[in-house]
Parts: C-alpha cells; sequence; structure tokens
C-alpha cells in the first residue's frame, strides 16, 4: 500500500512538522483557506476535529483542493467513524483515547494513527501491541513535560504528540524531551481569525509555530 504521508518525509505525523494544528471549522467553505494559509506557514499536516458536523466535508475539502496539505481527522471515537474519515480523504486518524475496537479499526485503515493515551499503563498495552506512536492527552493536566520526561527512562520505545493545554510558551519544553515528536495546539487558528476569514494572520501564527522546534534546544 502506498504510504499516505509524503515521501519526503519519515513515514509518521511525529514527524512532519512540529506543530499540529488541530482545527474545529464549522463552515466548511472555510476549510480550502485555512488549509492554505496554514501550508503556507509551514504546518502541512492539519488534524481536523470530528466537533462539527461540517468536520467530514471539511476533510473532504482540503483533501481534493490543497495537495500539499496532510489532512488527519481527530477526535475519532468510533470504528465507523474510522471508515468514513479514510473515506473523506483523511491521511491520519487521532483519538483522544481508545479501545480494542477502535485500535483494531485504527489499524486495519491504512493510514497512520495516534491513539490517545494519558497513563504509564495505558502507554505499555499499546506497546504490547506494537504501537510506539501516540498522542498524549490531555497533555498539562495529565502532568506535562515532568510525566513525559519520566516516561522517557523506561519507556524510551514510546513517541508522543501532546495536546492539550499547550500553547506557544511551553510549546518548546515539550519539544526538547527524546520522546516527543511535536506537538498539537490550535492557537495558531483563533476562532475570531477564522470567522473574519483573517488568512494572513493564521499564516503569521502558523509560521511562528513551525518555528517553535529551534526555540527548544536539544530537540531532534
Amino acid at each position: 500500500m502506498t504510504s499516505p504521508l509524503p515521501s519526503s518525509s519519515a513515514a509518521s505525523v511525529l514527524d512532519l512538522a512540529p506543530v499540529v494544528p488541530v482545527v474545529v471549522v464549522s463552515d466548511a467553505s472555510d476549510a480550502v483557506p485555512l488549509a492554505r494559509a496554514l501550508v503556507a506557514g509551514g504546518l502541512p499536516a492539519i488534524e481536523v476535529t470530528l466537533r462539527t458536523s461540517a468536520a467530514l466535508d471539511v476533510i473532504r475539502a482540503i483533501a481534493g483542493e490543497v495537495p500539499d496539505a496532510v489532512v488527519g481527522a481527530g477526535t475519532v471515537l468510533t470504528p465507523e467513524q474510522v471508515s468514513e474519515c479514510v473515506a473523506a480523504g483523511a491521511r491520519f486518524l487521532v483519538s483522544p483515547g481508545w479501545t480494542d475496537a477502535l485500535l483494531d479499526a485504527m489499524r486495519g485503515s491504512g493510514v497512520p494513527f495516534l491513539p490517545g493515551v494519558s497513563t504509564t499503563s495505558e502507554v505499555v498495552a499499546l506497546l504490547e501491541r506494537g504501537v510506539r506512536e501516540m498522542k498524549f492527552f490531555p497533555a498539562q493536566a495529565a502532568g506535562g513535560t515532568a510525566y513525559l520526561r519520566s516516561l522517557a527512562g523506561p519507556l524510551p520505545q514510546a513517541r508522543f504528540c501532546p495536546t492539550g493545554g499547550i500553547g506557544p510558551a511551553s510549546a518548546p519544553e515539550y519539544l526538547s524531551l527524546p520522546n516527543v515528536g511535536c506537538v498539537g495546539g490550535s492557537w495558531m487558528v483563533p476562532a475570531d481569525a477564522v470567522a473574519a476569514g483573517d488568512w494572513a494572520r493564521v499564516e503569521e501564527l502558523a509560521r511562528a509555530a513551525a518555528g517553535l522546534r529551534d526555540a527548544g534546544g536539544t530537540c531532534r
């Protein structure tokens, strides 16, 4: 099967960019200009959350009209949603947590996936099942950088995309950790900018976010 990720990158969502924008879009007409602004700013991986009725149309529009974007689906909770999102053009899947049924569906989807974890036992359970890349959620509430730093010693094979409560001030510290590939956040897509169609502001915020890995100092 052809990889759904760009051939120029490692075959991992975690390595596409230091920040994955987590977007909630209510109007599908905003999908294409929003995605173009994010890509222009250096953030090609875009997680469209399934929190609005427009989400699948948003994924479909970005997949069809913004070829440089790597659009994914977030807040995936059921096997049925896995199928719907992949059919709409999602190239990766993200869940806030996981069950065996959901994990089986994501594994069988043919696209990369990041199941959500917030405890050591959940990480070990996924490693036991051969899954090494995960979403750490809700990152700040679940222990933040101190928790992830503690996991790196006994579980160095696990890599994370922390999401939840992360902003431009805290992102560099996360990105400096050896077991963090990227972070997820929504600060580069503020609701007022999207509502106003201020895509130049979105692009500017995305460009600043794309440069945050350098601010982490010791990150890859």
